[in-house]
Protein backbone atom coordinates (compact mmCIF):
# COMPACT_ATOMS: atom_id res chain seq x y z
CA UNK A 1 0.00 0.00 0.00
CA UNK A 2 1.34 3.41 -0.94
CA UNK A 3 1.61 6.01 1.80
CA UNK A 4 -1.02 8.29 0.27
CA UNK A 5 -3.54 5.43 0.49
CA UNK A 6 -2.59 4.81 4.10
CA UNK A 7 -3.88 8.16 5.20
CA UNK A 8 -6.86 8.36 2.89
CA UNK A 9 -9.30 7.95 5.76
CA UNK A 10 -12.19 10.24 6.46
CA UNK A 11 -13.47 11.12 9.89
CA UNK A 12 -16.42 8.82 9.34
CA UNK A 13 -14.21 5.81 8.64
CA UNK A 14 -12.37 6.20 11.92
CA UNK A 15 -15.47 7.17 13.90
CA UNK A 16 -17.19 3.95 12.87
CA UNK A 17 -14.48 1.84 14.42
CA UNK A 18 -13.85 0.85 18.01
CA UNK A 19 -12.67 3.75 20.08
CA UNK A 20 -9.01 3.93 20.95
CA UNK A 21 -8.11 3.02 24.55
CA UNK A 22 -8.90 5.70 27.10
CA UNK A 23 -6.06 7.89 28.25
CA UNK A 24 -7.84 8.90 31.43
CA UNK A 25 -4.91 7.57 33.43
CA UNK A 26 -2.08 8.61 31.16
CA UNK A 27 1.54 9.50 31.74
CA UNK A 28 3.61 11.95 29.70
CA UNK A 29 6.45 10.55 27.63
CA UNK A 30 9.00 12.30 25.43
CA UNK A 31 10.19 10.15 22.54
CA UNK A 32 13.46 10.27 20.61
CA UNK A 33 12.14 12.97 18.28
CA UNK A 34 11.35 15.20 21.28
CA UNK A 35 7.64 14.65 20.75
CA UNK A 36 5.62 14.78 23.96
CA UNK A 37 2.91 12.16 23.99
CA UNK A 38 0.51 10.79 26.60
CA UNK A 39 0.52 7.02 26.99
CA UNK A 40 -1.63 4.82 29.22
CA UNK A 41 -0.19 4.14 32.64
CA UNK A 42 -0.43 0.44 31.77
CA UNK A 43 0.56 -0.41 28.20
CA UNK A 44 -0.69 -3.90 27.42
CA UNK A 45 -1.23 -3.98 23.65
CA UNK A 46 1.35 -2.59 21.22
CA UNK A 47 1.20 -2.29 17.45
CA UNK A 48 4.73 -2.24 15.93
CA UNK A 49 4.84 0.16 13.01
CA UNK A 50 7.71 -1.54 11.17
CA UNK A 51 10.09 -4.51 11.32
CA UNK A 52 12.70 -2.84 13.60
CA UNK A 53 9.93 -1.99 16.06
CA UNK A 54 8.58 -5.53 16.00
CA UNK A 55 12.00 -7.00 16.82
CA UNK A 56 12.78 -4.47 19.56
CA UNK A 57 9.30 -4.95 21.03
CA UNK A 58 9.68 -8.72 21.00
CA UNK A 59 13.03 -8.56 22.75
CA UNK A 60 11.85 -6.18 25.48
CA UNK A 61 8.24 -7.23 26.09
CA UNK A 62 6.92 -9.96 23.75
CA UNK A 63 3.72 -10.46 25.75
CA UNK A 64 2.55 -7.00 24.62
CA UNK A 65 2.89 -7.73 20.89
CA UNK A 66 -0.24 -7.76 18.75
CA UNK A 67 1.59 -9.40 15.88
CA UNK A 68 4.57 -9.34 13.54
CA UNK A 69 4.73 -6.84 10.71
CA UNK A 70 5.32 -9.88 8.54
CA UNK A 71 4.65 -13.47 9.56
CA UNK A 72 7.81 -15.36 10.45
CA UNK A 73 9.15 -17.74 7.85
CA UNK A 74 9.03 -21.50 8.52
CA UNK A 75 12.82 -21.40 8.88
CA UNK A 76 12.75 -18.59 11.46
CA UNK A 77 9.92 -19.88 13.65
CA UNK A 78 11.88 -22.62 15.50
CA UNK A 79 14.30 -20.03 16.90
CA UNK A 80 11.57 -18.42 19.03
CA UNK A 81 9.16 -19.82 21.62
CA UNK A 82 6.13 -21.13 19.78
CA UNK A 83 3.64 -18.82 21.50
CA UNK A 84 5.44 -15.83 19.97
CA UNK A 85 6.43 -17.41 16.67
CA UNK A 86 2.72 -18.10 16.12
CA UNK A 87 1.66 -14.47 16.46
CA UNK A 88 -0.27 -13.29 13.38
CA UNK A 89 0.89 -10.93 10.68
CA UNK A 90 -0.35 -7.44 11.52
CA UNK A 91 1.21 -5.55 8.60
CA UNK A 92 3.41 -2.48 8.62
CA UNK A 93 2.85 1.25 8.62
CA UNK A 94 6.37 2.46 7.84
CA UNK A 95 9.03 1.88 5.23
CA UNK A 96 8.73 0.46 1.76
CA UNK A 97 5.72 -1.71 1.04
CA UNK A 98 3.21 -0.46 3.60
CA UNK A 99 0.68 -3.26 4.08
CA UNK A 100 -1.89 -2.02 6.57
CA UNK A 101 -4.28 0.89 6.82
CA UNK A 102 -5.28 2.80 9.89
CA UNK A 103 -8.73 1.27 10.07
CA UNK A 104 -7.15 -2.12 10.73
CA UNK A 105 -4.81 -0.63 13.31
CA UNK A 106 -7.73 0.85 15.25
CA UNK A 107 -9.67 -2.42 15.06
CA UNK A 108 -6.82 -4.12 16.94
CA UNK A 109 -7.30 -1.63 19.80
CA UNK A 110 -3.64 -1.10 20.71
CA UNK A 111 -2.65 1.07 23.64
CA UNK A 112 0.35 2.29 21.65
CA UNK A 113 1.81 2.39 18.16
CA UNK A 114 5.59 1.93 18.37
CA UNK A 115 8.09 2.86 15.69
CA UNK A 116 11.84 2.26 16.07
CA UNK A 117 14.57 3.51 13.76
CA UNK A 118 14.84 6.70 11.74
CA UNK A 119 13.69 9.84 13.55
CA UNK A 120 13.93 12.20 10.58
CA UNK A 121 11.16 14.61 9.64
CA UNK A 122 9.46 12.05 7.39
CA UNK A 123 8.96 9.62 10.26
CA UNK A 124 8.01 12.35 12.70
CA UNK A 125 5.28 13.41 10.29
CA UNK A 126 4.09 9.83 9.94
CA UNK A 127 3.90 9.31 13.70
CA UNK A 128 2.04 12.60 14.13
CA UNK A 129 -0.51 11.73 11.47
CA UNK A 130 -1.08 8.22 12.83
CA UNK A 131 -1.73 9.70 16.24
CA UNK A 132 -3.99 12.47 14.94
CA UNK A 133 -6.16 10.14 12.87
CA UNK A 134 -6.44 7.23 15.31
CA UNK A 135 -6.20 9.01 18.68
CA UNK A 136 -3.75 6.26 19.67
CA UNK A 137 -0.40 7.47 21.03
CA UNK A 138 2.43 6.85 18.55
CA UNK A 139 6.01 6.84 19.86
CA UNK A 140 9.11 7.21 17.69
CA UNK A 141 12.29 5.74 19.18
CA UNK A 142 15.77 6.11 17.66
CA UNK A 143 17.38 2.90 16.47
CA UNK A 144 21.02 3.59 15.59
CA UNK A 145 23.20 0.54 16.26
CA UNK A 146 25.73 2.40 18.41
CA UNK A 147 22.84 3.61 20.61
CA UNK A 148 21.17 0.20 21.00
CA UNK A 149 21.38 0.33 24.79
CA UNK A 150 19.54 3.65 24.82
CA UNK A 151 16.91 2.27 22.44
CA UNK A 152 16.28 -0.71 24.70
CA UNK A 153 16.07 1.38 27.85
CA UNK A 154 13.71 3.85 26.22
CA UNK A 155 11.40 1.11 24.98
CA UNK A 156 11.52 -0.53 28.40
CA UNK A 157 10.58 2.70 30.15
CA UNK A 158 7.77 3.31 27.71
CA UNK A 159 6.32 -0.15 28.16
CA UNK A 160 6.79 -0.35 31.92
CA UNK A 161 9.42 -3.12 31.89
CA UNK A 162 12.63 -1.31 32.87
CA UNK A 163 14.26 -4.33 34.53
CA UNK A 164 14.07 -6.52 31.46
CA UNK A 165 15.25 -3.66 29.25
CA UNK A 166 18.19 -2.93 31.55
CA UNK A 167 19.42 -6.51 31.30
CA UNK A 168 19.42 -6.28 27.52
CA UNK A 169 20.91 -2.78 27.52
CA UNK A 170 23.79 -3.87 29.75
CA UNK A 171 24.66 -6.61 27.26
CA UNK A 172 24.37 -4.18 24.34
CA UNK A 173 26.67 -1.66 26.01
CA UNK A 174 29.29 -4.32 26.59
CA UNK A 175 29.21 -5.51 22.98
CA UNK A 176 29.38 -2.06 21.39
CA UNK A 177 32.08 -0.79 23.74
CA UNK A 178 34.12 -3.97 23.33
CA UNK A 179 33.94 -3.87 19.55
CA UNK A 180 34.90 -0.21 19.46
CA UNK A 181 37.84 -0.83 21.80
CA UNK A 182 39.13 -3.85 19.87
CA UNK A 183 38.81 -2.34 16.41
CA UNK A 184 40.46 0.94 17.47
CA UNK A 185 43.69 -1.00 17.94
CA UNK A 186 43.72 -2.31 14.36
CA UNK A 187 45.82 -0.21 11.93
CA UNK A 188 43.92 1.20 8.97
CA UNK A 189 46.18 -0.71 6.60
CA UNK A 190 44.99 -4.00 8.10
CA UNK A 191 41.30 -3.25 7.82
CA UNK A 192 39.81 -5.10 4.86
CA UNK A 193 37.54 -3.62 2.24
CA UNK A 194 34.06 -5.13 2.26
CA UNK A 195 31.21 -5.33 -0.21
CA UNK A 196 27.73 -6.23 1.05
CA UNK A 197 25.98 -8.03 -1.80
CA UNK A 198 22.23 -7.64 -1.69
CA UNK A 199 19.55 -8.89 -4.04
CA UNK A 200 19.34 -12.05 -6.16
CA UNK A 201 22.25 -10.95 -8.37
CA UNK A 202 24.32 -9.30 -5.66
CA UNK A 203 24.26 -5.97 -7.46
CA UNK A 204 22.58 -3.92 -4.75
CA UNK A 205 24.38 -2.65 -1.69
CA UNK A 206 24.17 -0.33 1.31
CA UNK A 207 26.25 2.85 1.20
CA UNK A 208 28.81 3.49 3.95
CA UNK A 209 27.30 5.56 6.71
CA UNK A 210 23.78 4.30 6.01
CA UNK A 211 21.72 2.20 8.39
CA UNK A 212 22.38 -0.89 6.27
CA UNK A 213 26.13 -0.45 6.69
CA UNK A 214 26.25 0.18 10.43
CA UNK A 215 27.66 -3.23 11.35
CA UNK A 216 30.40 -2.97 8.71
CA UNK A 217 31.19 0.60 9.71
CA UNK A 218 31.28 -0.06 13.45
CA UNK A 219 33.80 -2.91 13.13
CA UNK A 220 36.08 -0.54 11.25
CA UNK A 221 35.95 -2.24 7.87
CA UNK A 222 36.03 -0.16 4.68
CA UNK A 223 32.75 -0.37 2.80
CA UNK A 224 33.73 -0.06 -0.86
CA UNK A 225 30.40 1.65 -1.55
CA UNK A 226 31.52 4.94 -0.06
CA UNK A 227 29.33 7.75 1.18
CA UNK A 228 29.75 9.57 -2.13
CA UNK A 229 28.38 6.66 -4.18
CA UNK A 230 24.89 8.16 -4.37
CA UNK A 231 22.48 10.20 -2.29
CA UNK A 232 20.41 7.09 -1.62
CA UNK A 233 21.26 4.56 1.09
CA UNK A 234 20.72 1.49 -1.12
CA UNK A 235 22.27 1.67 -4.58
CA UNK A 236 22.50 -0.47 -7.70
CA UNK A 237 26.02 -1.49 -8.67
CA UNK A 238 27.38 -2.72 -12.00
CA UNK A 239 29.65 -5.71 -12.42
CA UNK A 240 32.30 -3.38 -13.80
CA UNK A 241 32.20 -1.37 -10.59
CA UNK A 242 32.71 -4.49 -8.49
CA UNK A 243 35.79 -5.41 -10.51
CA UNK A 244 37.07 -1.87 -10.16
CA UNK A 245 36.63 -1.92 -6.38
CA UNK A 246 37.95 -5.49 -5.91
CA UNK A 247 36.81 -5.83 -2.28
CA UNK A 248 38.80 -8.09 0.01
CA UNK A 249 35.64 -9.63 1.46
CA UNK A 250 32.13 -10.10 0.07
CA UNK A 251 29.22 -10.54 2.46
CA UNK A 252 26.07 -12.04 0.95
CA UNK A 253 22.58 -11.70 2.38
CA UNK A 254 20.54 -13.38 -0.36
CA UNK A 255 20.51 -17.17 -0.24
CA UNK A 256 19.91 -17.49 -3.97
CA UNK A 257 22.85 -15.30 -4.82
CA UNK A 258 25.17 -17.00 -2.35
CA UNK A 259 24.44 -20.33 -4.02
CA UNK A 260 25.52 -19.04 -7.44
CA UNK A 261 28.24 -16.44 -6.84
CA UNK A 262 31.15 -18.85 -7.19
CA UNK A 263 30.00 -20.09 -10.59
CA UNK A 264 28.56 -16.83 -11.94
CA UNK A 265 30.76 -15.52 -14.79
CA UNK A 266 29.99 -11.96 -13.68
CA UNK A 267 31.72 -12.61 -10.36
CA UNK A 268 34.46 -15.13 -11.14
CA UNK A 269 37.11 -12.44 -11.63
CA UNK A 270 36.39 -10.82 -8.28
CA UNK A 271 39.42 -11.23 -6.04
CA UNK A 272 37.31 -12.13 -3.00
CA UNK A 273 35.63 -14.95 -4.91
CA UNK A 274 38.96 -16.33 -6.08
CA UNK A 275 40.35 -16.13 -2.55
CA UNK A 276 37.34 -17.81 -0.97
CA UNK A 277 36.42 -14.68 0.96
CA UNK A 278 32.68 -14.88 0.34
CA UNK A 279 30.60 -15.26 3.49
CA UNK A 280 26.88 -15.63 4.02
CA UNK A 281 25.49 -13.49 6.83
CA UNK A 282 23.44 -15.61 9.27
CA UNK A 283 19.81 -14.57 9.02
CA UNK A 284 17.65 -16.62 11.38
CA UNK A 285 15.38 -15.65 12.90
CA UNK A 286 16.58 -12.21 11.77
CA UNK A 287 19.67 -11.04 9.90
CA UNK A 288 22.87 -10.36 11.80
CA UNK A 289 23.58 -7.45 9.45
CA UNK A 290 20.62 -5.25 8.59
CA UNK A 291 17.27 -6.91 8.08
CA UNK A 292 15.74 -5.44 10.06
CA UNK A 293 18.11 -2.80 11.49
CA UNK A 294 17.33 -3.54 15.13
CA UNK A 295 19.13 -5.05 18.16
CA UNK A 296 19.39 -8.36 16.28
CA UNK A 297 22.57 -6.83 14.80
CA UNK A 298 24.50 -6.99 18.07
CA UNK A 299 25.55 -10.57 17.46
CA UNK A 300 26.49 -9.51 13.93
CA UNK A 301 29.10 -7.13 15.35
CA UNK A 302 30.81 -9.96 17.18
CA UNK A 303 30.51 -12.33 14.22
CA UNK A 304 31.92 -9.88 11.70
CA UNK A 305 34.69 -8.76 14.05
CA UNK A 306 35.72 -12.40 14.52
CA UNK A 307 35.54 -13.01 10.77
CA UNK A 308 37.67 -10.00 9.80
CA UNK A 309 40.07 -9.85 12.74
CA UNK A 310 40.27 -13.31 14.37
CA UNK A 311 43.35 -12.43 16.43
CA UNK A 312 41.66 -9.36 17.91
CA UNK A 313 38.35 -11.11 18.65
CA UNK A 314 39.23 -14.19 20.72
CA UNK A 315 35.61 -14.80 21.76
CA UNK A 316 34.00 -18.15 21.06
CA UNK A 317 31.43 -16.81 18.60
CA UNK A 318 29.35 -19.98 18.81
CA UNK A 319 29.09 -19.60 22.59
CA UNK A 320 28.30 -15.89 22.17
CA UNK A 321 25.52 -16.71 19.72
CA UNK A 322 24.04 -19.18 22.18
CA UNK A 323 24.16 -16.55 24.93
CA UNK A 324 22.69 -13.83 22.73
CA UNK A 325 19.80 -15.98 21.50
CA UNK A 326 18.93 -17.16 24.99
CA UNK A 327 18.89 -13.58 26.28
CA UNK A 328 17.33 -11.63 23.43
CA UNK A 329 15.16 -14.31 21.76
CA UNK A 330 14.33 -16.03 25.06
CA UNK A 331 15.14 -19.47 23.73
CA UNK A 332 18.55 -21.13 23.70
CA UNK A 333 19.33 -22.59 20.28
CA UNK A 334 20.07 -26.26 19.93
CA UNK A 335 23.43 -27.51 18.67
CA UNK A 336 21.80 -28.29 15.33
CA UNK A 337 20.40 -24.76 15.09
CA UNK A 338 23.82 -23.28 15.84
CA UNK A 339 25.32 -25.53 13.16
CA UNK A 340 22.81 -24.18 10.67
CA UNK A 341 23.57 -20.57 11.57
CA UNK A 342 27.27 -20.93 10.84
CA UNK A 343 26.92 -23.13 7.75
CA UNK A 344 26.46 -21.91 4.20
CA UNK A 345 22.79 -22.09 3.17
CA UNK A 346 21.95 -25.12 1.03
CA UNK A 347 22.21 -24.58 -2.71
Amino acid sequence: MRRRDLFGLGAGAIAGLAFAPSLAEAKPFTDSAERRIDVPDQVRRVFPAGPPASVALYMVSPEKMLGWTRALSPEARPFLPMRYADLPESGRLTGRGNTVNLENVVRLMPDLVLDVGDTSATYVSLADRVQEQTHIPAALIGGRLVETATTLRTVGALLGVPERAETLAHYAEGVVAGVQKDTAKIPLAKRPSVYVARGPKGLETAVAGSIGSEVVDLVGARNVAGRDTAPRTIVDISAEQILSWQPDVILTVDRRFHATIRTDPVWRDARAVQAGQVHFVPDLPFSWLDNPPAPNRLIGLLWLGKLLYPASFPQDIRAEARRFYALFYQQEPSDAQLDSLFADPPA
